[in-house]
């Protein structure tokens, strides 16, 4: 018989991928999350709101590129924190057949 997963269980899992790739990051490039972060923010700060998926491929353009995207998932939870809001759903262009990527804003 197969286990139903719990939503509890799939937040750990993702937190815990989230945190393995943010310390192969760090490691590959010390300050990885933080220098990427405050580039998103400039971005939508001057921009406007933008997919998740739009401000990754930005990083990556401007050199942000950590071993594994996975760890742009730590990036964004900085955001959050540092000020960045998410202001929308956005059609998914990457991903594995998900509804709906989040947009990504500045307060106010």
């Amino acid at each position: 018989m197969t286990q139903q997963m719990t939503l509890d269980w799939a937040r750990q899992q993702g937190d815990a991928g989230i945190l393995r790739a943010h310390v192969r990051a760090e490691n590959a490039a010390p300050d990885f999350t933080r220098r990427a972060c405050a580039y998103a923010l400039a971005l939508i700060a001057t921009r406007g709101p933008m997919s998740g998926e739009d401000i990754v491929d930005a990083c990556r353009a401007a050199g942000y590129c950590p071993p594994d995207d996975r760890a742009f998932g730590a990036v964004f939870k900085l955001a959050l924190r540092e000020g960045a809001r998410v202001v929308g759903l956005a059609p998914r262009r990457k991903g594995h057949g998900s509804s709906g990527g989040k947009v990504y804003g500045v307060a106010g």
